[in-house]
Order: structure tokens, then sequence, then C-alpha cells
């Protein structure tokens, strides 16, 4: 009979389920790698030359990349190994959070990227109508009431697509990742044509002006890598898609294998992207376009500007087209998450992992709640002052402490194989995670607590039902987080936090 272990106990499963689980892995490397590539390569990268130049000079920015790079290649060398020495926790990256920490360390890691996935797509909504904006003003700078009606209709119609099967959303998919890496593809090819060594090396280090957009006294070399870091963090959100999804994989051996292959497609597309618009032109004169209403768009005015406005058009379908796909790939990662809680964590009440009727590998509750909970923030849009900003750098925060118990866990089972290069790998993937979290800024984490806070009421009766007793430990925890969510309520309120 199949057999797996959860939490060092063995679960028996009679035939039947194990031979619907196996029928499940279908997903291949090219699947699994059109997965990656397509969660994190969204509007990102169109976004982030703006992003850069606006709080960082050429030479901050590079040393950022560089830090960056570590962590997360840490953090994928840390998910490829617990892939292949615990193909057991198969239940998503979240798993490693439980293994490690216990219950309620499960139950936070997984809540927490659950949140960061469907909060995510609200960037992806904002961003979606801004650029459609710019081409008939009715729908303004994507955060007013005809922005938000498309919005809900094309959210509701890629969770239709997921509804209607796996196989069919992962397709779609990696058509879509093909299509949108064609016009950045034709952008790096242009930028290296026309880069210009003397552009890239004026004021390297922005100590003769700064901030140019603005004109204020100048920052530090520290100062501008730390803007740098969160921007750069936010577009690599979804490199653990292939570990989220290794239930559905043909093995975890695959898995990883994507994981691998992603980062390298990533960290070639990003950094190339990011860094050779600083050898066309000024810093100045790229943060000026991102403040002058085409964020979100700025590589677009990049092209446009270098060889002509047919460039402008190619770049921006091809914004449209990747933000589509990556948006469906995160339709797809909140519904697995929960019900992957509900039936390999049993952090999460049985309803959250109901199956649909006619399509047993689509999670329809979980589909469900989560585009509701996405309906009604997107509903919010026109009373928030910076949606795509906030929600941002709201997802970021969350997937961050995902990937953090993931290093505790690398650790901890480094430890009992004394595999003293595994531990080391650990380490930098744990202490990079919690400087991320620092450099993100303490009032993202206070506002995170207000939703792993409404989770609780989830998690106390689900483990109960599942014969865990929550300890002392666990109550003292979830107090403190109680806590610091009415202390974000309270500084929201006064105006201390903005949102």
């Amino acid at each position: 009979m199949p057999r797996v272990i959860v939490s060092g106990k063995a679960v028996i499963m009679d035939d039947q389920q194990g031979t619907a689980q196996g029928a499940q892995k279908k997903l291949g490397v090219i699947a699994l790698i059109g997965l990656v590539v397509s969660a994190c390569i969204g509007a990102g990268i169109f976004n982030l030359p703006g992003q850069l130049a606006e709080v960082s000079a050429a030479g901050p920015m590079i040393w950022s990349w560089v830090i960056c790079l570590v962590g997360v290649v840490a953090l994928v060398l840390t998910l490829n190994n617990l892939l292949r020495k615990r193909p057991d926790l198969d239940a998503g990256i979240f798993s490693y959070g439980k293994a490690g920490c216990g219950w309620l360390g499960g139950f936070i890691s997984g809540w927490g990227y659950w949140l960061s996935s469907w909060i995510g797509n609200v960037a992806f909504a904002t961003l979606l109508m801004a650029i459609v904006g710019s081409f008939w003003p009715v729908f303004g700078d994507g955060s007013n009431w005809p922005s938000v009606i498309v919005a809900a209709i094309v959210l509701w119609c890629l969770t239709f697509i997921v509804m209607a099967g796996m196989k069919g959303a992962t397709l779609i998919n990696t058509i879509g990742t093909i299509c949108k890496l064609i016009p950045i593809v034709i952008a790096m090819i242009v930028l290296v044509c026309t880069v210009k060594a003397g552009v890239f090396t004026q004021d390297f280090w922005g100590n003769l002006a700064a901030n140019v957009s603005h004109g204020v006294a100048p920052s530090g070399v520290w100062t501008q890598m730390q803007g740098s870091i969160v921007n750069i963090m936010f577009v690599f959100v979804g490199i653990e898609g292939a570990a989220v999804l290794s239930k559905r994989a043909k093995s975890n051996r695959a898995a990883g294998n994507a994981t691998l292959w992603g980062l390298l497609i990533l960290a070639i597309v990003y950094v190339w992207c990011s860094i050779l618009p600083y050898a066309v032109f000024p810093q100045g004169v790229i943060s000026n376009w991102a403040n002058n209403g085409t964020d979100g768009t700025v590589l677009s005015a990049v092209m446009a500007n270098t060889v002509g406005s047919w460039a402008y058009w190619i770049l921006t379908i091809g914004i449209i087209i990747s933000i589509l796909a990556c948006w469906l790939s995160w339709t797809i990662l909140p519904a697995e998450t929960t019900a992957l809680m509900s039936n390999s964590e049993m952090t999460l009440a049985p309803f959250w992992g109901k199956p649909g009727k006619k399509r047993k590998d689509s999670y329809v509750t979980s589909l469900l709640i989560a585009t509701i909970l996405q309906t009604i923030f997107i509903l919010c849009l026109p009373f928030l002052s910076a949606a795509y900003t906030f929600a941002s750098q709201m997802c970021t925060v969350a997937v961050l402490i995902t990937y953090m118990f993931a290093g505790i866990y690398q650790m901890v089972i480094s430890v009992q194989r004394k595999e003293a290069w595994q531990f080391i790998v650990g380490v930098v993937c744990t202490a990079f995670e919690v400087f991320a979290v620092f450099v993100a800024g303490w009032q993202d984490l206070l506002l995170l607590c207000i939703g792993i806070t409404i989770g609780f009421f989830f998690y106390v009766p689900a483990a109960k039902k599942n014969g865990h007793r929550v300890g002392p430990w666990e109550w003292i925890v979830m107090a403190l987080v109680c806590c610091a969510g009415i202390i974000s309520i309270i500084l929201t309120c006064v105006g201390i936090i903005s949102i």
C-alpha cells in the first residue's frame, strides 16, 4: 500500500487513494519551468527599470542585485535539497514550516503564502488597468470604478479557466510564458545594440545627484541599496512555484530541476533588463518616465525612445500578455495552497480541500474563497492611495515569512544529517529572508499580522479536530501576533501607517 510520512508518523493510504494521487502527477519539467517563469515574470520586469532608477544609481543597484541573487540562490538550493531529501513533504513549500517548527509554524507559513498569493493578484489588476488606461482614459490610473469592474470580470474569467482543469490551465500558462518572453528578448537585443559606456558610468554611485527626479539631498549608497532590494525581491516572488505544485509533478526531482532552470532564466532576463537601460539613458531620464505616469511601461518608454514607436507597441502587448499569464499562475497557487494545507498539513478544515464535482484536479472551494476575497479587495482600490505599491509590498513581506520557515527547516534537517554545506545554505537563506523583511519595513510586517490573526480562527478548531492540542507556547505566539495586528490597526487609524 502507498505510504506517506507526515511529521514522523506513518499514514497508510488505501490503494485507490494512492492511485488517484499518482495519477495527478502529470506536470513535467517544461510545464513546471513555465509555471516558475510565468509566476515571476509578470509586470515587474517592465516596471523594474523605473522603480530602480527612482531610488538608486547604477553602482548601488548592482550591489543590490549581488545581495539579492545570493539570497535567492540560497533559497532555490534550499528548496531543491528539501525536495530531494524529503519527497514525502509534498504539500507545498509551507510543509517545511510544520516539519521544522511544528503545527503553528506550518500554519503561519502556509497562511502567509496564501495571503501573498492572492494579494499579489490585486497588484496585477491595478497595473493591467493602468496600462489599458493609457489607451482609454476612462480607466484612469487603474484604480477607478470602471477599472475595478473590468478587473473583477478578468479575475472571474481566469478563475473559470482554472476550474475547467489544471492541465488546461498549465498549458495556457506555458503558451503565455513563451509569448511574453519574445518581446522581452527583443528588448534585450535592442538594449545591447544601443549601449553607451559613458552614460552607464556617469554618476555611478549617485554622489553627484542622489535623487535625480526630486532634487532632494543626496542619499548614501546603503539607502539606495535598501530601496533597490525591496523592488528586486518582488520580481522573484513565485520562484517556489514548482515546489508548491510538487504533488502534481512527475517527480520531486522534476520540481527541483524546474526551480533551478527557472532561476537561471529569471536571473539573466531580470539583470539584463534592469541594468542595460542605465547604459542607454541617464538615470534621471528613466526616473522621470516613471514619475510622469509611465509606471509599469518604463521599459516600453525606453524602447520607444531608442528605436521608435513600433517597439513601444510590441512591449506594451508583451506587458498585457505577461500580466494575464502571471495572473493565471497566481490564480492556481492560492487555491492549491489552502487545499494542500487542508488535505496534507491538517491545519485547515477539510472543506478548504474540496475538489470540483466534474474536475477532480481543481480545488473549487479554495479557489472560490480566494477569488471572492480578491474581488472584495479590488472593490476597495478606489479608496487606496497607492494600490499597486501597497499590494506588491504586502505580497513580498508575506512570502518572505514562508521562505524563512523553509530556511529554518533546511538548517534543522542539515544538523540531523550532519551536512555542513547544506547547513550553511540554510543559514544564508534564513538570514537573507530576515534581512529582507527588515529592509521592507516594520509597517508592512505589522499589517500582515492582521491577516495572520484572522487565520488563527481557522487554525485552532482545525488543529483540535485533527488531534493536535494547541500548546502554551502556541497561544503565546498567537497572542503576540494578535497584539501586533491591533497595534497596526491603531497606527493606521491615527495616520502613522498609511495604505
